[in-house]
C-alpha cells in the first residue's frame, strides 16, 4: 500500500459523529485510516468497517454519511471535514455500488413501461379470454351458491316474497316448462316472479330466471312474454352471467373461484351490480337474441312479438326507463327490425290458453305490487 494510505490517525478541525446503530445516542470519534476504517470513541472499544463494505448513505449538503453492509442496519458515521472525507472516499472503491446507476434507471423505467403494458394486455384480452374458457367449466354446486347469493340481494331489492297464486303459478310453470324443453335445459333450471312494478327479468347463475310482475303488466300475449323468457334462458344455455361476473370481477373473482370462496361479499357486490344493471356484452345480447329466434321457431311460434313488447317499454332509441332489462341491449328499434324479418305465421299450438294467460297476469293477485 502506498504512503499516501499509509495507517495513521486522521485528525479533523470538525467533529466526526458516530452511531452505532444499537442506541441513539450521538457519539465522537476519531477516525484511522489503515486497512481497514477504525472508528474510536474516547475510553470505547474500536469499532472497525472494511473499505470494501463501506457504502455512501443518504446525507444534506456538506456531511459524507456511510453506513457499513457488516454493521447495524442503523449504524451510520457523518464526516464534515471535507479534507477527511476526500480521504476517506479515496480508499472506498465501492462506494456507491448500491446506488442506480442511469442504465439502472433506464432498467427500472423499462421494466415499469413492460408491467404497465402487461397489465393493460391483461385487462383487455387475458381476463375476456379467461372469462370465455372459464365460464363453462364452473361446477354447477359452485354456480348455485353464487346464484343463491345474488337471489337473495334480487329479493331484498324487488320483493321478498314469490308471486304464488295457485292457477297463476300453474300457467307460468307450463310456459317455463315449454321453454325449457325446447332450450334443453335439464329440470334444475328454475324460475319465479317477483311482486314489482319494475318491467324486468333477468337470468341468475345455476340455472335461475326471475321476472318480475311489471313485465306480465306490459305484456299483451303469451308470444311476448314467451321470447323474453327464451333469451333469459339463451344467457344461462351460454354461461352469460358467470362469464360476466369473472370478467367484471378480475383477479379477485378468479381467485374466489379458485379457493372456494365464491360468496363473500365481493362476489355478492359483482353479482347484484352486474344483474341489476344487465350489463352484458353486446354480443352475448345478440346471441341471447338468436337464442330466443331459435326456440320461438321450434315451438312454432314469432320472436316478434317479444320485440314489440321491448319497443312498447322502451320506445325509440331504447328509452331510459328505471333497471329495464334493455337499458344496455342493442337498439330497441334494430331489434324489432331484426325479429320482424324472423317472423313467421304460428305452426305450433298456443303456448297458454286465454284463461291460463289471464290467470299468470294476475299471479301476484291484486295487492302485492
Amino acid at each position: 500500500m502506498s504512503d499516501v494510505f499509509a495507517e495513521a490517525p486522521a485528525q479533523s478541525a470538525k467533529p466526526t459523529v458516530f452511531f452505532d446503530g444499537v442506541s441513539s445516542r450521538k457519539r465522537q470519534v476519531t477516525l484511522t485510516l489503515g486497512d481497514a476504517l477504525e472508528i474510536c470513541e474516547e475510553g470505547g472499544t474500536p469499532v472497525r468497517w472494511a473499505y470494501a463494505e463501506i457504502r455512501r448513505a443518504d446525507s444534506p449538503p456538506g456531511i459524507l454519511r456511510l453506513a457499513a453492509m457488516s454493521a447495524p442496519p442503523l449504524a451510520r458515521l457523518e464526516i464534515r471535514d471535507g479534507v477527511l472525507a476526500a480521504d476517506v472516499t479515496a480508499r472506498c472503491m465501492h462506494l456507491d455500488e448500491h446506488r442506480t446507476t442511469r442504465r439502472g434507471v433506464a432498467k427500472i423505467v423499462g421494466w415499469s413501461v413492460a408491467a404497465a403494458v402487461s397489465i393493460v394486455c391483461v385487462v383487455l384480452f387475458g381476463v375476456p379470454l379467461a372469462a370465455d374458457r372459464l365460464a363453462p367449466l364452473v361446477p354447477k354446486p359452485v354456480e348455485r351458491r353464487i346464484g343463491d347469493a345474488a337471489e337473495v340481494q334480487m329479493k331484498t331489492i324487488f320483493g321478498r316474497s314469490v308471486c304464488e297464486d295457485p292457477a297463476g303459478k300453474a300457467a307460468f310453470t307450463k310456459l317455463v316448462n315449454r321453454l325449457r324443453d325446447a332450450a334443453g335445459l335439464d329440470d334444475t333450471m328454475t324460475a319465479g316472479v317477483l311482486p314489482t312494478s319494475v318491467p324486468n327479468a333477468f337470468a341468475l347463475p345455476g340455472g335461475k330466471v326471475f321476472v318480475l310482475k311489471g313485465l306480465f303488466d306490459k305484456a299483451e300475449s303469451p308470444d311476448e312474454l314467451a321470447g323474453i323468457l327464451a333469451h333469459e334462458l339463451g344467457h344461462l344455455k351460454h354461461h352469460d352471467n358467470m362469464r360476466g361476473l369473472i370478467y367484471n370481477g378480475g383477479t379477485s373473482f378468479l381467485i374466489g373461484l379458485l379457493f372456494g370462496d365464491v360468496t363473500g361479499s365481493s362476489a355478492v357486490i359483482f353479482a347484484s351490480r352486474s344483474l341489476v344493471e344487465a350489463s352484458y356484452s353486446r354480443e352475448a345480447e345478440t346471441g341471447a337474441d338468436t337464442f330466443a329466434i331459435e326456440i320461438m321457431h321450434k315451438l312454432g311460434r314469432s320472436p316478434k312479438p317479444a320485440a314489440e313488447l321491448m319497443f312498447r317499454i322502451t320506445g325509440k332509441e331504447g328509452g331510459s326507463g328505471l333497471a329495464t332489462i334493455f337499458a344496455s341491449h342493442p337498439l330497441t328499434e334494430d331489434r324489432l327490425a331484426r325479429m320482424t324479418k324472423e317472423d313467421r305465421p304460428p305452426s305450433g299450438p298456443p303456448l297458454l290458453t286465454d284463461k291460463e294467460w289471464q290467470a299468470l297476469k294476475g299471479i301476484c293477485g291484486s295487492g302485492k305490487m
